[in-house]
């Protein structure tokens, strides 16, 4: 999977993405904008495995789980609270 995440996320990261930061009332504050463009690259890089023609020699569903657990843990880690 390291592998496949090597190949994909430079590539998914080079992208042009939307602007992190919060624009409008109620929306997520613009902290930690590596997190958030880690998010954005999983997410890109997701897509990209789904649409691939091939399973990347028996990968991809490890990676996707991994996709999916990693996008989960850091949207947990930017909904905690500054102390």
């Amino acid at each position: 999977m390291a592998g496949v995440l090597s190949v994909v996320l430079p590539s998914a990261m080079a992208q042009e993405t939307t602007p992190l930061t919060a624009t409008t009332p109620g929306t997520e504050h613009p902290h930690h904008p590596n997190i958030r463009h880690t998010i954005q690259a999983l997410e890109t890089a997701e897509k990209d495995l789904k649409a691939a023609p091939h399973d990347f020699g028996g990968h991809r569903e490890d990676a996707l789980a991994a996709c999916d657990k990693a996008i989960e843990q850091l949207k947990i880690c930017l909904e905690y609270p500054k102390k």
